[in-house]
């Protein structure tokens, strides 16, 4: 009897040891490339593609636009999308903007700092 209580024993152990180890893989996010993430809220999130395309001039100035102007004045991108800077690219727009900034007030200085680093992407 004490050699089949052994065995089962030792068998368990032996199975038990040779078990696989779980391991449990977490969803970590892995922090994007800040252009990345720039493009993805201004195209996404922003909307800011409906009146900025890269080149050209819809119905907002063209993103290399504003990263040449606000490049030249040293303008600060953040705070204008934070409303708490006055327009420099082109003022006669800005009521148009403004009803966007209920958006861009509601994002982290991150995604501002993302967005801003995207537009600067686009600078001559």
């Amino acid at each position: 009897m004490k050699k089949i209580i052994f065995i089962c024993f030792t068998s368990s152990l032996i199975f038990v040891s040779c078990k696989k180890e779980e391991t449990k893989e977490t969803a970590t996010k892995v922090p994007q490339n800040s252009v990345d993430l720039g493009k993805e809220l201004f195209q996404g999130k922003g909307n800011c593609v409906a009146c900025h395309l890269v080149d050209q001039k819809v119905i907002g100035p063209s993103i290399q636009e504003i990263a040449k102007i606000y490049k030249d004045q040293k303008g600060n991108i953040i705070d204008f999308l934070k409303n708490d800077a006055k327009p420099i690219v082109d003022p006669s727009q800005y009521e148009v903007m403004k009803t966007n900034f209920t958006i861009t007030k509601a994002m982290s200085d991150e995604e501002l700092s993302a967005i801003e680093t995207y537009i600067y992407s686009h600078s001559k």
